[in-house]
């Protein structure tokens, strides 16, 4: 298998355990309803990613941007998981009416998760347009000698 595949699939495996770990512990964030997204968005997450490497070597991207799709995909799920958690934490409640009601942390807080999240949406979305584009009907095969040329110089 390839070894960005099995990656893919690790850190989607990982972040499904985080996720169910944290809904544990989602009673003692406080903001419960916010606790209990961030149990949802580690198991989500984590099934995407197990998703994506599953199709991953059918993604047919220039080097370069195959890198920047894999490694925005684990921004993105990873930081959606983890900036939820904080914000549960925290008590977040300008997020969104349902999950934030009654609830209200430092302005500052609300400003670095709002900001913060926006980021993940912007990485996300990025990530999901370049796999799409990667998987057309159309999309170039990568030579093996790009694909090992792109593996030592990115570490992918």
């Amino acid at each position: 298998m390839d070894d960005s595949r099995r990656r893919l699939i690790w850190h989607g495996m990982f972040l499904f355990l985080l996720g169910l770990l944290t809904g544990f512990v989602e009673t003692k964030f406080a903001n419960t309803r916010m606790g209990l997204a961030a149990h949802l968005e580690g198991v989500m997450n984590g099934t995407f990613l197990i998703a994506l490497g599953a199709v991953w070597a059918e993604v047919r991207l220039p080097l370069k941007l195959k890198s920047v799709a894999y490694w925005s995909a684990l921004y993105g799920t990873y930081f959606n998981w983890a900036l939820t958690a904080l914000g549960a934490a925290w008590g977040i409640g300008s997020l969104s009416p349902i999950t934030g009601a009654g609830h209200h942390a430092l302005p500052w807080q609300e400003t670095f998760i709002t900001a913060a999240l926006m980021s993940v949406g912007v990485a996300i979305i990025g990530a999901s347009v370049l796999v799409l584009w990667g998987l057309r009907r159309g999309a170039a095969v990568v030579s093996p000698l790009e694909v090992a040329d792109a593996k030592k110089a990115s570490g992918v």
